[in-house]
């Protein structure tokens, strides 16, 4: 009993999903319609991406890219905004989770060569930052976070499409983080030149073939994703690839995610077929995607959301935006925030309070902002 409190404590959403998933079955019990509910292609689209990135993080691809950018740094202004925008960026590419899971740790060991004060003073907002980045970079791309793979994926919108329908608000989001990196790097030494030395700790040399290897794979999940390979191929080919490169390699999926897909689709399904129940809520959300998505964001998180939502409306392109945005506010909007969270907690306990104050004023300010561009966009 007690392992089963740490694992649904653990895995929260998750055990929502699948809890969700068998009462509903009493509602609506299981036949042969079932299986028209599971998404097949999502779900092996997420795993190939999450197989890819998890190769190459393992290879030091992006914390060498992070370390040589790094030595061209001279102030700390310029060292506040290369911290923030290669979660923003990479984000776009890697996911917002991935990202988080790479360079939060990093910029411990950044700042640690910061005299105590000024690492003291920065290491807060400067994660925070990180996050809204990480929430905000992955929202202009389809595999930036799994509801975007997942919204495109039933929207039927072309990659153009879906970046142009994203761009003003990741084009915002830049230039709010770039006005704060800046205002960030003021203080009592300024512009002055940052007394830090940084050696290239991560090589790849040795990891040239695998490199080669995971980004041809990535390749192949970019091409399952705009619809020019089939995705049973695509699963095939990463499966097998990833077990000969690095078996160890596919136990780092996150077959969480994966399972809690799983446990929204049934449920997702078996209310759809309750024919009241699907109206009211159809008439709760038309005309209010936007609003609905975020709201709903702040407590069952942006993923669950939007696979929710998605069921009793196709108005995709307002829930594209809207679970994005959505990912802004609580600590529990994007599950990829959490991340940050339990880094700043292992870094030092006594900083998590503080750090939970800062984020929620941040992603408060930043989601009326990016919500009151949706308006004059819409």
């Amino acid at each position: 009993m007690k392992k089963l409190l740490e694992l649904v404590k653990k895995e929260t959403v998750l055990s929502i999903a699948l809890l969700l998933a068998v009462l509903s079955s009493f509602l609506v019990l299981p036949d042969e319609q079932y299986l028209g509910y599971v998404d097949f292609r999502t779900l092996a689209i997420l795993f190939g991406l999450m197989a890819v990135m998890a190769g190459l993080q393992e290879a030091g691809l992006f914390r060498f890219t992070a370390e040589a950018m790094l030595g061209r740094v001279r102030t700390r202004r310029q060292l506040v905004f290369l911290l923030v925008m290669l979660c923003f960026f990479f984000s776009m590419l890697i996911t917002n989770d991935v990202a988080l899971i790479t360079f939060v740790p990093f910029t411990f060991t950044v700042l640690r060569l910061l005299d105590r004060q000024q690492a003291r003073r920065l290491v807060i907002p400067v994660v925070v930052m990180q996050t809204i980045a990480a929430n905000l970079g992955s929202m202009l791309t389809p595999i930036g976070n799994p509801q975007n793979l997942y919204l495109y994926g039933k929207s039927g919108l072309g990659g153009g499409q879906f970046v142009a329908l994203m761009l003003p608000f990741t084009l915002a989001a830049f230039v709010m983080l770039t006005v704060w990196s800046l205002f960030q790097g003021f203080g009592a030494k300024g512009e002055a030149a940052l007394e830090i030395t940084f050696s290239q700790a991560t090589s790849l040399k040795g990891q040239e073939k695998k490199l080669a290897a995971y980004l041809a794979l990535f390749a192949v999940c970019l091409l399952t994703v705009v619809r020019v390979l089939p995705y049973g191929v695509m699963l095939a080919v990463v499966a097998i690839a990833v077990a000969l490169l690095d078996r160890q390699v596919l136990g780092r999926v996150d077959y969480a995610l994966l399972l809690t897909f799983v446990g929204f689709f049934v449920f997702i399904g078996n209310m759809g077929r309750m024919e009241a129940f699907r109206r009211f809520l159809e008439g709760m959300i038309q005309g209010n995607e936007v609003l609905t998505a975020i709201l709903s964001s702040q407590v069952i998180s942006n993923v669950p959301a939007a696979l929710l939502l998605s069921g009793f409306t196709d108005n995709y392109e307002a829930l594209i935006i809207g679970t994005n945005l959505g990912g802004l506010g609580t600590l529990i909007a994007s599950m990829a925030s959490l991340i940050s969270f339990k880094y700043i907690g292992k870094e030092d306990k006594g900083l998590r309070w503080r750090y939970l104050g800062c984020f929620t004023v941040a992603n408060l300010v930043f989601l009326a902002a990016l919500l009151g561009l949706s308006f004059v966009v819409r």
